[in-house]
């Protein structure tokens, strides 16, 4: 790689957010191959002691070598809202994400930066998801998404074609497309969506870049009243847009009618992992 490019990293974190997960999550930030020149985490609402302790033990672990900026917010205001005020604070024109409670191997920003320097013209470099319960090495699903970006647009259609905590991406592209926005639990989807309208280039590294953690609330957060409403405004923004046909539309909603509001939720995982989920071999 020639001359390092600076890039930031954003995070939300919640009072929901544990401790010792969001403290394994931002060491596997700090210890990449590359490390980034700045972590911006937005405080969204009060948040555990814990938290705020880790975050100024990091500061100093790490001073004059990364930046990390805490932006607080009084009262919790959702991941969409927390991530549109993080890409406005980040200093540089990389931005990769991190959840508060995942793992990032450790040359993934390598990865990605060589990705923008060697193919010009992309907006988003993602990746592959390993998913795990108690400790990384029990794997129990790898989410795979198509690699190049006409193959990423047609999945698209059906799905979201970027798994979110993978990604990074130009800061000016994303503003371009009016940033995260406030959408239930599809906020991701909703950008993808809007970069993709504004034909803005799109890959996928075919290797998993963060592992994942997974249980029992990941399925009931899928599933259930609100999450289907959510996905049916998300689909018919899509037929407006003409994205999608009216036949497709109907599909989605269906496929969606079963998975999220018919299957209860002990069933719904076992559904994901089986047809939504490739094993590890």
């Amino acid at each position: 790689m020639s001359e390092q490019l600076k890039f930031s990293v954003a995070m939300s974190v919640y009072i929901n957010d544990k401790g010792s997960y969001f403290n394994q999550a931002i060491t596997s930030i700090i210890e990449q191959t590359v490390s980034p020149s700045e972590i911006v985490v937005v405080l969204d609402g009060p948040v555990n002691e814990d938290i705020i302790y880790i975050l100024e033990s990091k500061k100093k672990e790490v001073k004059g070598r990364i930046e990390i900026k805490i932006i607080e917010l009084k009262k919790n205001v959702g991941l969409g809202k927390a991530l549109n005020i993080a890409i406005l604070n980040c200093s540089y024109e990389y931005i990769a994400r991190m959840d508060s409670d995942d793992i990032s191997v450790k040359d993934r920003f390598e990865k990605q930066l060589l990705c923008f320097e060697k193919m010009k013209g992309i907006s988003l470099v993602g990746g592959y998801i390993y998913e795990f319960l108690d400790v990384p090495k029990q794997i129990v699903g790898i989410r795979t998404v198509p690699e190049k970006d006409e193959q990423i647009k047609e999945y698209s259609r059906k799905r979201a074609p970027v798994n979110h905590v993978t990604v990074m991406f130009k800061k000016a592209d994303v503003i371009a497309a009016g940033n995260y926005r406030d959408w239930y639990c599809n906020e991701d989807y909703f950008l993808w969506l809007r970069m993709i309208e504004k034909e803005q280039k799109f890959y996928n590294i075919p290797e998993n870049l963060v592992y994942v953690r997974v249980g029992k609330d990941m399925y009931n957060r899928r599933g259930g009243k609100r999450y289907f409403i959510s996905e049916i405004k998300l689909q018919r923004y899509m037929l407006n847009k003409k994205m999608i046909t009216r036949t497709r539309y109907i599909k989605n909603i269906f496929l969606r009618l079963v998975l999220q509001i018919l299957l209860p939720s002990n069933i719904r995982g076992i559904v994901f992992q089986k047809f939504a989920r490739r094993k590890l071999v």
